[in-house]
């Protein structure tokens, strides 16, 4: 059955697969993956990494999207039954990423009204971790619940049920059409104001300066594959799916080049604009820059009120814009997230697109409650790191043998280069598909593996079995129930 729903121009399709690349980890992880493995020598192991994988596998999910007109898991299903509960597993990470990702942008709601007022005062750090948070270790913490956090968490996922319940030119383009452009021009705005800081040259230099003793350190190379790994969402599914909803005149690889290259200038531009405010801090403070590098919520939520408390006035303009920058970022790529998991249950179930995005989304929302309590931010933390150090990645192997091997990638290289008049897909894509990139993988893989059996208490330990019981069973389920489309099998 081919899809009702499709893409009514290229635009809508390309501002949201840009809004699902532009995200959280453009913002806050970028900036520090490239300062600690070598600075402007970064770089170059970054470019490699989007021409030799970031690239072609996207090539890949879009082939297989377009090809088939379906998600993830009537694709695998076409293939041949017995891969259906593989499906299942592959779509169920973006949907657990989605439970957590949306209490990170709840975060940043209430940073916005609070940065209005600079309401962390002195002390950034306890502001986020006590006021906001009421963080508490252990299992004690699942006992409490922040009340703030929960309040901001169902505005997050009404706000992503009000996008995605439509169909998807009513809903994510008209989204993506205010978002995006809105997310570019704030971002700018920021980024050319940083630059005037006194001290901003400091904090700029340092990131953009090479240290090319370090270009053969095998760690930088891992560093630059994974980042773009992430930063493409590659694996997640949602190429396949935004790619499912393509009318058969789109010219594939020059949306693909686009999206990675609008991503990748955003977070490069993001990160100067960033390490020139810090540049501004070391300076004002006589703080070593190397000391106020940190990543994730320690960044976005920590080191950048303590920013604005020393830039004065204008902090109470540009705070606001910031924090607006991250949830415009946030919601774009929430509402990506929801996606490939509708599709494929309305793939197999057939079910009106509101009734399955409102279940999906209340769902989401019921597991999502879990990071509200006082325990959230460690769990959140920790499942983090499993998804994406071990889930995620197995997610982009298991794509790449059952459709770059089993079905056979050669396949799909008609359907991508239908439309392209400038770039065609041959030989070396097939060939990086089917043995570079899988070592690629296979390696970072291995490293976050590594990274892993490093966890060691018993809460912990608890926590990633739940996690790990959640995705071996609902797939399971998933799979034994009856579908009720015809052409699903």
């Amino acid at each position: 059955m081919a899809q009702k729903n499709k893409w009514n121009s290229s635009l809508n399709f390309l501002l949201a697969m840009i809004g699902s690349a532009v995200g959280l980890g453009n913002i806050w992880r970028y900036p520090y993956i490239a300062y600690t493995n070598g600075g402007g020598t970064f770089l170059i192991p970054y470019i490699i990494s989007i021409l030799c994988m970031g690239i072609p596998l996207l090539f890949i999910e879009y082939g297989a999207g377009f090809k088939f007109k379906a998600g993830i898991s009537k694709i695998l299903t076409h293939i041949n039954k017995k891969y259906e509960y593989i499906a299942w597993y592959i779509q169920l990470i973006p949907f657990m990423i989605v439970t957590y990702y949306s209490c990170i942008v709840a975060w940043d709601l209430i940073y916005i009204p609070s940065s209005l007022t600079k309401a962390w005062g002195t002390n950034p750090d306890n502001f986020f971790t006590h006021t906001v948070l009421n963080s508490i270790d252990g299992f004690q913490g699942l006992l409490s619940i922040s009340i703030y956090v929960l309040i901001a968490l169902m505005i997050i996922w009404f706000i992503a049920w009000f996008i995605s319940h439509k169909n998807i030119n009513d809903g994510l383009a008209k989204a993506n059409k205010i978002l995006i452009p809105l997310l570019f021009a704030i971002m700018t705005a920021i980024i050319i104001y940083s630059l005037t800081l006194p001290g901003s040259t400091i904090g700029v230099n340092a990131f953009l300066r090479p240290d090319w003793t370090e270009i053969t350190n095998h760690n930088i190379w891992l560093a630059a594959f994974g980042q773009i790994f992430f930063s493409l969402n590659l694996g997640l599914t949602i190429v396949i799916a935004y790619a499912s909803y393509l009318p058969d005149d789109v010219n594939i690889p020059k949306n693909a080049i686009l999206v990675a290259i609008a991503n990748s200038a955003f977070e490069v531009a993001t990160a100067i604009g960033i390490f020139a405010i810090l540049g501004h801090m070391s300076q004002t403070t006589h703080t070593p820059l190397n000391q106020l590098i940190t990543q994730g919520t320690g960044l976005a939520f920590i080191a950048f009120p303590q920013v604005l408390n020393i830039i004065g006035k204008a902090g109470y303009i540009i705070g606001p814009l910031f924090f607006m920058c991250i949830l415009f970022a946030g919601i774009t790529s929430l509402i990506s997230l929801i996606e490939p998991i509708t599709l494929s249950v309305t793939n197999k179930f057939g079910h009106k697109r509101k009734y399955i995005v409102s279940v999906v989304c209340l769902s989401g929302f019921i597991i999502s409650i879990l990071y509200t309590t006082s325990a959230g931010s460690a769990i959140i933390g920790l499942y983090d790191g499993f998804l994406s150090q071990f889930a995620l990645l197995l997610n982009a192997l298991l794509e790449i043998i059952i459709i770059g091997w089993i079905y056979g990638v050669d396949k799909l290289v008609d359907g991508i280069n239908k439309n392209s008049e400038k770039v065609k897909l041959g030989t070396k894509w097939i060939i990086a598909v089917k043995y570079v990139i899988p070592l690629i993988i296979t390696s970072l893989w291995i490293t976050g593996i590594i990274t892993l059996i490093k966890t060691e208490d018993i809460f912990q330990l608890t926590m990633l079995t739940i996690l790990i019981i959640l995705l071996i069973t609902v797939p399971a389920i998933l799979t034994k129930l009856p579908a009720d489309v015809n052409d699903y099998n």
